[in-house]
């Protein structure tokens, strides 16, 4: 029933769509989906897969930093309260900073493609951590006193009980960040210092006031997003099959 609902929902979306193109609404800057589709496949390959890659490899980058660093993070608060409010405060401020302001100085800073990777990697780091940290204290009090009654310290209690209690929330939290990488990707190839990338090709698309292909390029990253989501879905089918029936219980 989800895959069907999910189904119906996309060919609404698209009638929709196209519904706005016959209207001209916007004054006509709303190509029809046939449009879109036609002008992705005379650009194919030679456009978009350099540019996917780019994108895709910048995404991935932050992502592993982005969340690597939240779940350490995370992991180490537990072991060291005192440390919880300076961690939380750290996590928020990664979450409201305006990145689009934070971006420019770290271009200037570092250069290269280090802005797409650092946004990236923030945009991440807030649910992960937040949602880990969740996790680890949700786990079950009793295996907690059980591993305690049998001499664990600390470090046992986390590796044995409270490291997979986390794995529901941090997997959830995985599957949020992995579209929000794709975005800080993009968002980082924008501020320029980089000649390829999604976001590079939509500049370029927009510049030329090239409509159709500006929605293509919306089209292939939105794609990338969907691709980063459904990679950490089947990772957490596959580590954590449990989750997914609690989930659906």
């Amino acid at each position: 029933m989800k895959r069907l609902g999910g189904l119906i929902g996309v060919v609404l979306l698209v009638a929709v769509w196209w519904l706005l193109a016959d209207l001209r609404v916007a004054g006509g800057t709303i190509p029809s989906p046939w449009t879109v589709l036609h002008t992705m496949y005379s650009d194919g390959w030679a456009l978009y897969g350099p540019n996917f890659r780019v994108t895709a490899w910048g995404a991935l980058k932050g992502f592993l930093w982005g969340n690597g660093l939240a779940i350490a993070l995370a992991i180490l608060v537990l072991l060291v309260p005192p440390i919880e409010s300076l961690a939380t405060q750290l996590a928020i401020l990664s979450y409201c900073t305006p990145l689009l302001a934070l971006g420019p100085i770290i271009l200037v800073v570092f250069g290269g493609r280090t802005p797409t990777v650092f946004l990236a990697a923030m945009y991440c780091f807030f649910t992960t951590m937040v949602g880990t940290v969740q996790g680890l204290r949700s786990a079950d009090r009793t295996a907690l006193d059980l591993v305690r009654a049998y001499g664990g310290g600390r470090v046992q209690q986390l590796w044995r009980v409270q490291l997979v209690a986390a794995l529901p929330n941090t997997l959830a939290a995985l599957k949020i960040a992995a579209p929000s990488a794709v975005l800080g990707a993009i968002i980082g190839e924008y501020l320029g210092g980089v000649d390829s990338g999604i976001g590079v090709a939509l500049t370029a698309a927009q510049t030329s006031y090239n409509v159709p292909r500006t929605w293509g390029m919306a089209l292939a990253a939105a794609a990338l997003a969907g691709v980063g989501y459904l990679v950490v879905a089947l990772i957490a089918r596959l580590v954590a099959p449990w989750t997914g029936r609690e989930a659906r219980a």
